[in-house]
C-alpha cells in the first residue's frame, strides 16, 4: 500500500471512476482482460474504480479501491441455452422487452440495453463519480450520461465494422449476408455515439486510423494508449518443459477475423515435415463450423486440441510449454495474446494483420511475420521455429524485452488517468465544450475517410 499512497501524491488528486463493461468474460475476448488489469492499476495509482458490468461478469483482482457492481441483463446468450426465451417473471421493465425483441428479430441488443440500464443506475448517483469510462459499448445511454453531467469517454479497441465486413466477405449466400447485416445493426448506433463523445481512447495507431475511417471520429479526438501484459505473472520460467512440436494460439471467437482456419491448414503442411507438430487452441470451435470440418477433413483430429475456461496460471504454463505461439488473425486492433506470449518469452509467429506489427515488432527480431490468410507462409514460419532451438531462444528473449519497454498495464493506467483529468478540466471550461460541440457539428464534412456528401448524409441520419 505504500506504493499506492506515493502514487496518489505523484499523480494528483484521486479520482472516482465508473468503468463500464457490457460484458467481461475473463476467459474469452479482450474486454474482460482490459477491465481487470486497468482497474487494478488505476487503483494502485490511488484512484477508486467501480466497474459496472453485465454478464458474463468480469473477474477483478482483489485490490483495495476496486469494486464490481452487477448490471444484470436477461443473459440471453448464456451457455448452455443461448438465444433462450425468458420466463414471464424474469421481465422487469421495458428495457428487458427491448432486449428480447431485438434478439427475436436476429439483432444483437446488449450494447444498447446495457447502456440504458447503466444510465438508469447512474441517474440515482450523480455525485458519486468524476468520470465515466465506457469500454467498447458505445450505446445511446452514454449520451444520457453526458446530459446528466458526467464527463464521459470511451475505449474502442477496434471498430466492430471490421468484424462485420470480414464476416460479410465470408458469407456464402444472400440469406447469410442479410443475417450478418442484421446482427451488426448496432454498429450504426456505435458510429453515432462515438461522434458525440469528446474523446475516444484506442490501443494502436492502426485502430485509430480505422476509427477515423469507420466511425468518422477526427484524429484530434482520438488518444492512442497501448495496453500490455502483467509482466510479473506472464514471465519466462525455464522449469516448465517445452513440449516438442507444440504450437499454441488463442482464438477468442471462431470467426474469420481470427484466422484459425488458415492456421489449421498450415498445421497440416507442417506435419508433413515435423510429425509431432500439434496445435492447442485456447478457445472453442463452432460445432460443424468451417474450422471443425477442416480439422476432420485434413486428418488432424488427434493433432488439434481446444481448451477453454482455464485460469491465468494454466494459460501461462501452456504458453511456456509451447515451442511456438501463433497469432494468425486477419486483423487485430491490438493483440493481447501476442503481448502475453512475448512477455512469457515465447517464440512468436504472427501475421501482419491490422495492428499486430505494432505489437509484435519487426520480422526476424521479435517475431516471424507473415501475410494474413496465407497457410503456406504460416507453415513455413512455424516449421522454421519448431526446427531451430537457437531461433526460438533469440526471438523469445527479444520479445520479452520489447514488452518490458513498451507494453505494461501501469503505463496504460498512468496515460489513461491523464486523459481523465484533461476531460474533467474541459467539462469545467465552457469555451472548450463549445469547441467540442463545433467539432461534432462539423463532422459531417470532416470525416477522415470517405466523401463529404456521404459523411454529411450519415450525420443527418444521426441527428447531428
Amino acid at each position: 500500500m505504500a506504493d499506492t499512497v506515493a502514487d496518489a501524491g505523484s499523480y494528483g488528486t484521486p479520482l472516482r471512476i465508473a468503468l463500464l463493461a457490457y460484458k467481461g468474460n475473463p476467459f474469452c475476448g479482450g474486454q474482460g482482460v482490459y477491465v481487470r488489469h486497468l482497474s487494478r492499476e488505476l487503483a494502485r495509482l490511488g484512484h477508486t474504480v467501480e466497474v459496472l458490468a453485465g454478464q458474463p461478469y468480469p473477474v477483478l483482482d482483489p485490490e483495495p479501491g476496486v469494486t464490481l457492481t452487477e448490471i444484470s441483463s436477461l443473459d440471453l446468450y448464456r451457455q448452455p441455452d443461448p438465444f433462450r426465451t425468458p420466463k414471464r417473471e424474469e421481465y422487469r421493465d421495458w428495457v428487458d422487452l427491448l432486449e428480447v425483441g431485438t434478439m427475436w428479430t436476429a439483432g444483437f441488443p446488449e450494447p444498447l440495453t446495457f447502456s440504458l440500464r447503466v444510465l438508469k443506475h447512474l441517474s440515482r448517483r450523480r455525485g458519486d463519480f468524476d468520470v465515466v469510462h465506457d469500454n467498447q459499448c458505445l450505446g445511446y445511454g452514454l449520451l444520457g450520461m453526458q446530459r446528466l453531467g458526467f464527463p464521459t469517454l470511451a475505449t474502442v479497441h477496434h471498430p466492430i465494422q471490421v468484424d462485420r465486413d470480414l464476416e460479410l466477405a465470408a458469407a456464402a449466400t444472400r440469406g447469410k449476408r442479410a443475417s450478418v447485416r442484421r446482427w451488426y445493426a448496432f454498429t450504426k448506433m456505435q458510429t453515432r455515439v462515438a461522434r458525440r463523445l469528446p474523446e475516444i481512447i484506442t490501443v494502436s495507431s492502426s485502430s485509430a486510423a480505422e476509427i477515423g475511417q469507420y466511425l468518422g471520429v477526427p484524429q484530434r479526438r482520438i488518444s492512442t494508449i497501448p495496453i500490455g501484459a502483467d509482466t510479473d505473472a506472464f514471465s519466462p520460467d525455464s522449469s516448465v518443459a517445452k513440449i516438442p512440436g507444440r504450437i499454441v494460439t488463442t482464438a477468442s471467437a471462431d470467426v474469420p477475423l481470427k484466422g484459425l482456419l488458415p492456421l489449421v491448414e498450415a498445421l497440416a503442411k507442417v506435419r508433413v515435415e515435423i510429425a509431432d507438430a500439434h496445435l492447442v487452441v485456447v478457445g472453442k470451435a463452432k460445432q460443424d463450423g468451417v474450422v471443425a470440418k477442416a480439422v476432420e477433413r485434413l486428418g488432424l483430429t488427434g493433432a488439434v486440441r481446444f481448451v477453454r475456461g482455464i485460469s491465468d496460471p494454466e494459460l501461462i504454463d501452456l504458453i511456456r510449454s509451447a515451442e511456438a505461439v501463433c497469432v494468425p488473425s486477419l486483423y487485430e486492433g491490438f493483440s493481447l495474446p501476442a503481448v502475453e506470449a512475448m512477455s512469457c518469452g515465447a517464440a512468436l509467429v504472427s501475421t501482419t494483420g491490422g495492428a499486430i506489427p505494432e505489437v509484435a515488432g519487426r520480422d526476424g527480431e521479435t517475431t516471424l511475420a507473415v501475410p494474413p490468410g496465407d497457410p503456406s507462409a504460416l507453415a513455413a514460419a512455424l516449421a522454421r521455429v519448431l526446427g531451430d532451438a537457437g531461433l526460438r531462444a533469440r526471438l523469445g528473449a527479444a520479445a520479452r524485452e520489447r514488452v518490458l519497454e513498451k507494453f505494461t498495464w501501469r503505463a496504460a493506467a498512468v496515460a489513461t488517468a491523464e486523459r481523465y483529468r484533461a476531460l474533467i478540466a474541459a467539462a469545467h471550461d465552457p469555451i472548450d465544450w463549445d469547441r467540442q460541440a463545433g467539432d461534432r457539428l462539423r463532422q459531417g464534412s470532416q470525416g477522415s475517410q470517405g466523401s463529404q456528401s456521404s459523411q454529411s448524409s450519415q450525420s443527418r441520419r444521426a441527428g447531428v
